[in-house]
């Protein structure tokens, strides 16, 4: 939120603290200042070893050349048409001032004016933004000839005083702007630029705001009395039939919406609020349209309440002329409504409306409708305030994609309470701007008031959990700051929130939300540092994170990057691993799906983790060279329930496996055997043994002549490959081949065997090697099993270093060379050696026909 310290200055006095102080203070409290506005007053200036502690920009207004001044007559100029010469008096002397401005344009040639114009005037030598330029470039009034006529001075437009971007005329000021008097002193600002966060709502206006610097600075706040206020204004403005008696109000339900307050004025001319007006509103982010929409913002950014002004007389019309009713409930699927910005939204049943009997007029808590919104015909005005549910708001504008001033306030929580005064404010405004009468008395259905949260908080609470010494009426007097009721007991403060507050919690939460104010206004910077009392808790370890931190450890040892990808997804995304539409999916079809998507595509929760990993790898594939995986969660509906949440390690590869280099050429593509490679260091490194690699099937998406499952114990724990071309072809991959791999954890983790020691053995191994031809459809894990078998402990490892392939040794036939390791508790003979060698080839010549070969 943008604060005008101007505005702010309505509420508390901040004579002798400077701007920077100020916002130090809000930032220390949570309200981080991301920016400062200097509109007019003086900046502070450092020398070259400090810089500014906020963002800061602006511009200075010099109080002797830039002041406020009259024009008493608007002249011809005697070369051009476009361009006239003012009277202008600057409170010192008379002055001929040129200028272009269309705003005062129809007053040419027509004498002196019957009550003077009030405007910024800047004298010679002045430095100000030009008006002409692109963004804001400063420059210095110097005398020039323009179409024959001296010009050494300007009256100014809101851009070059950096008030606003509007350079399309010159501002003009009240009437009771003081001829002469230094504009930084009439109208000069600076804007705190305050970030408001979501637990933050009730600081989204001045009122809000200034509170808190009350709170943080101990000044007193200068709070209306609303109900003195509103005495006096109806005493002036208040005529005519009772409101009551004109409109009646329904809520269909109160629980999204808990109040709905609603006012009348009569007789209003629409016309530009006061300049005064105008300049806070356009300062603090929000356009000056016409009086009547600009009490509405006014009374808003002052006291936090979005209000909504109505047409009366289109309301009464469409109500063919009978008593007005106002009717809130939920919209109909389908249901039309065309908003302020011109669009015709399609509502759902989620929507909450606030309609007559003949339809809708507005889409609550967010934005008004066009047909009954105000116009510059418009005479009588319908004022809404009301309380609404702020998920409900929330969901609304993101659905709409609707993001509004009201929308911010309201889906971060508006308490009702303050609905009603924020209607009486809005009227008052109203009627001292447009001359209109206002109707006595307010039309307000409340079914649902919020109970006020009360706490209990102890001395010791305090000391516990932040760590300062202060006693019950010290914790009492820096609560009551924000307006908090206190109660002090003998051993207690009994705590109750104030009527904005909707954040406050009970028990536990609501401690803690009050020590969180506690904190705040005895100012985080002055809590000391110290060691923590409590007994720290029992260190319990994690060891299924610890399990997966190791399993990351692995993968990134062996090459691969590691990748972290949304969850959301969509149904279509998933399809593209599909091979074909008449086959059967290798995922199940049944999706989570998500109550308010971000978007179209991010509607579902995955069930593919391979998925989610190609799509970070498309988006990389010029790349040279990608190896990346993924640890995470699928996502497996269960009816009535929450989902199962499997946890899965995905993997990809694709491009060169060597980096091009000087003396590197036409590096070989990644395939087949680079993952199966890598999984077999992953699995070494997870200390598993007998494991087995197949032929994989059923495995959609995998090239079904270049894909392999992984098996250990006899249970698949996971499958690799080459991605199938079909579905390659879905993604948006080079010519290099795809590899995959995809494992379930959750078998992975609970076979996981545990971490056993095995001594050296100070008896030596015999190392040999044997090649045996057998036929082709022979697998190459067949045949380590059975040397495994046959040569018992005795063989302690067996490798396969070559395949061969060749017609000396005959068609269909393949030559598979072995490393054998034979070591024993004893030292081995050769021809010990010899004799497990011979049962060997005894054994696989028996079982698969294989030959030694010479």
């Amino acid at each position: 939120m943008k604060l005008p310290l101007s505005w702010l200055k309505d509420f508390i006095d901040i004579d002798g603290l400077a701007v920077e102080d100020i916002a130090r203070m809000f930032t220390m409290a949570g309200l981080e200042v991301e920016g400062i506005l200097y509109a007019g007053w003086q900046m502070p200036t450092y020398g070259p070893d400090k810089k500014h502690e906020f963002k800061t920009e602006g511009i200075a207004w010099d109080r002797e050349k830039i002041v406020v001044a009259e024009i008493r007559e608007v002249k011809p100029h005697p070369n051009a048409d476009k361009l006239t010469l003012l009277d202008l008096f600057d409170g010192q002397q008379e002055q001929v001032v040129l200028t272009g401005a269309p705003n005062i344009f129809h007053l040419k040639g027509t004498g002196r004016l019957p009550k003077p114009i009030k405007v910024a005037y800047a004298k010679e030598g002045s430095t100000i933004y030009d008006g002409h330029a692109d963004g804001l470039v400063l420059t210095t009034l110097k005398r020039a000839k323009i179409r024959g006529v001296d010009s050494y001075s300007m009256v100014c437009s809101e851009k070059e005083l950096g008030i606003a971007e509007d350079h399309d005329g010159i501002i003009l000021l009240d009437e009771d702007a003081p001829v002469g008097m230094p504009l930084a002193d009439y109208m000069g600002d600076a804007v705190l630029d305050v970030k408001i966060n979501p637990n933050m709502a009730r600081n989204a206006n001045v009122i809000g705001l200034a509170r808190e610097l009350s709170a943080l600075t101990g000044r007193p706040l200068r709070q209306p009395d609303y109900t003195k206020q509103n005495a006096d204004f109806l005493k002036n403005y208040a005529t005519g039939q009772s409101v009551r008696e004109l409109v009646e109000i329904e809520i269909t339900n109160p629980e999204l919406n808990p109040r709905f307050v609603i006012g009348l004025i009569r007789d209003v001319e629409i016309k530009p609020s006061p300049y005064q007006i105008q300049r806070r509103l356009k300062l603090a982010g929000i356009r000056a349209i016409s009086n009547i929409v600009d009490a509405t913002n006014y009374a808003m950014l002052e006291l936090g309440e979005p209000l909504h002004a109505f047409d009366y007389d289109v309301l009464k019309e469409r109500a063919g002329g009978k008593k007005v009713k106002i009717i809130t409930r939920t919209a109909k699927d389908g249901e039309k409504l065309t908003t302020l910005d011109g669009v015709e939204r399609a509502l759902t049943s989620t929507n909450v409306l606030v309609c007559d009997e003949k339809g809708s007029l507005s889409l609550a808590g967010v934005m008004g409708g066009a047909e009954s919104e105000v116009t510059d015909n418009t005479k009588n005005i319908l004022l809404e305030g009301a309380g609404w549910n702020f998920i409900n708001t929330r969901r609304t504008a993101k659905q709409h994609n609707l993001p509004s001033e009201a929308s911010f306030r309201f889906s971060r929580g508006v308490h009702p309470a303050v609905a009603e005064h924020g209607v009486n404010l809005g009227l008052k405004y109203m009627a001292e701007w447009s001359n209109g009468k206002v109707a006595p008395g307010l039309v307000d259905e409340y079914p649902l008031p919020p109970k006020d949260s009360v706490v209990e908080v102890t001395s010791r609470d305090v000391k516990r959990l932040l760590g300062i010494d202060l006693t019950l009426e010290e914790i009492a007097s820096l609560l009551s700051r924000l307006e908090f009721k206190c109660e002090v007991t003998s051993d207690k403060l009994q705590v109750t929130a104030p009527p904005h507050r909707m954040d406050i919690g009970e028990g536990v939460v609501g401690l803690a939300d009050v020590l969180e104010e506690v904190a705040r206004s005895y100012g985080y910077e002055n809590i000391p540092t110290t060691t923590m009392a409590d007994a720290l808790p029992p260190q319990i370890g994690n060891p299924i994170h610890e399990w997966e931190e190791h399993l990351r450890d692995l993968l990134v040892s062996i090459g691969l990057q590691e990748v972290v990808t949304y969850r959301m997804t969509s149904p279509e995304r998933e399809t593209r691993l599909l091979v074909s539409s008449g086959a059967k999916p290798t995922m199940d079809r049944e999706y989570v799906r998500i109550a308010n998507p971000i978007a179209p595509e991010r509607s579902v929760l995955r069930r593919s983790l391979l998925t989610s990993v190609l799509e970070v790898a498309e988006k990389n594939a010029k790349a040279e060279s990608i190896a990346m995986f993924e640890v995470g969660a699928v996502f497996e509906p269960v009816k009535n329930d929450l989902p199962n949440e499997p946890r899965r390690l995905a993997m990809a590869m694709t491009g060169a496996r060597i980096a091009s280099a000087w003396d590197v050429k036409d590096a070989p593509a990644f395939d087949f055997f680079d993952m199966k490679g890598r999984v077999e260091l992953l699995l070494a490194g997870l200390r598993f043994r007998d494991i087995v690699y197949a032929p994989a099937s059923g495995v959609e998406y995998l090239h079904p002549g270049k894909s392999a499952e992984v098996k250990i114990g006899g249970e698949v724990v996971g499958v690799f490959g080459e991605l199938h071309p079909l579905a390659k072809e879905k993604f948006e991959f080079g010519d290099s081949p795809v590899i995959v791999a995809e494992f379930d954890l959750e078998k992975l983790r609970a076979m996981t065997p545990s971490y056993g020691i095995q001594p050296v053995s100070e008896f030596p191994p015999i190392y040999e090697d044997i090649a045996v031809i057998v036929d082709e459809s022979v697998a190459a894990a067949s045949i380590e099993a059975l040397i495994r078998q046959t040569g018992g402990k005795t063989v302690t490892a067996v490798k396969l270093f070559d395949v061969y392939r060749d017609e000396k040794i005959g068609a269909g036939k393949k030559s598979l060379a072995y490393s054998l390791t034979y070591q024993a508790e004893k030292t081995l003979t050769d021809a010990e050696a010899a004799t497990i060698r011979n049962k060997i080839v005894k054994r696989l010549e028996r079982e698969v026909g294989a030959k030694l070969r010479s």
